[in-house]
């Protein structure tokens, strides 16, 4: 029987937003025996400005992850670099919980020595600080380089790419010379456009974090592997209602 992965996007997403989200994982990155369904998270358009907004968007991806298990998924893979509401989904389901910050981050160390982070505004930072601290990893960055520009959820990088694209490979090929940076992480699955350009243009691997976790997902589903819940134990009764589900 196949299996179905629920990929949850952090925000809400619009009929014109969901192709270019979608795209990130395109046709020859798919099997034919995993169904992917990607949705949106909560009801509120969040940047991640903020530690204020960092707690929206978590608690919309837990409340968009807290069924997946109940409506018949077999693993759920976040698509957020922030990681946001791993944790609590790791600790609340017994099936794989995935996400693209921790994937990219550890796959970034066995590639090199060191990495960079990739990313588009300051603002984002304290993200990659809080989620690298929890991981261990802060002795394997090189650096986290910023260009800058607003983000847009819903545009994504679509019609910035004369712009954005230069300011990035600019960005990385600085965390390569002058930060000793071996890999090159993008900083958010909104970037993914960037990739397939830099990959290209760069002369160290450059990880497109949204595919990565994805591709784990499926390891773990083949390998019929789970997180431990000696690290995330359940909790001793639901209080899913707590979270609106």
């Amino acid at each position: 029987m196949g299996k179905r992965v629920k990929m949850i996007f952090p925000v809400p997403m619009s009929e014109a937003t969901r192709p270019m989200v979608e795209s990130q994982l395109p046709p020859e990155f798919r099997r034919s025996d995993i169904d992917v369904s990607f949705v949106g998270a909560g009801s509120t358009i969040t940047l991640a400005d903020s530690y204020y907004d960092m707690a929206i968007m978590e608690l919309a991806v837990i409340q968009a992850g807290l069924q997946a298990q109940e409506d018949g998924f077999d693993a759920v893979c976040i698509n957020t670099v922030s990681d946001s509401g791993l944790a609590a989904l790791r600790s609340r389901l017994s099936i794989p919980v995935l996400s693209p910050g921790q994937s990219a981050f550890h796959v970034a160390s066995m590639l090199g020595h060191k990495f960079s982070i990739l990313t588009m505004w300051e603002r984002w930072l304290p993200l990659y600080r809080k989620t690298l601290r929890e991981y261990g990893l802060e002795s394997r960055v090189a650096s986290i380089r910023t260009i800058e520009v607003r983000p847009d959820t819903q545009e994504l990088l679509s019609g910035k790419e004369d712009i954005v694209f230069g300011k990035l490979e600019e960005a990385a090929r600085r965390a390569i010379g002058e930060d000793g940076a071996d890999v090159i992480v993008l900083g958010s699955t909104t970037m993914h456009q960037s990739h397939a350009h830099l990959a290209a243009h760069l002369p160290v691997p450059v990880l497109n974090p949204g595919i990565i976790a994805y591709k784990l997902c499926e390891m773990f589903l083949d390998l019929g592997l789970r997180h431990s819940k000696k690290a995330y134990p359940s909790p001793e009764t639901s209080k899913d209602a707590a979270f609106g589900v």
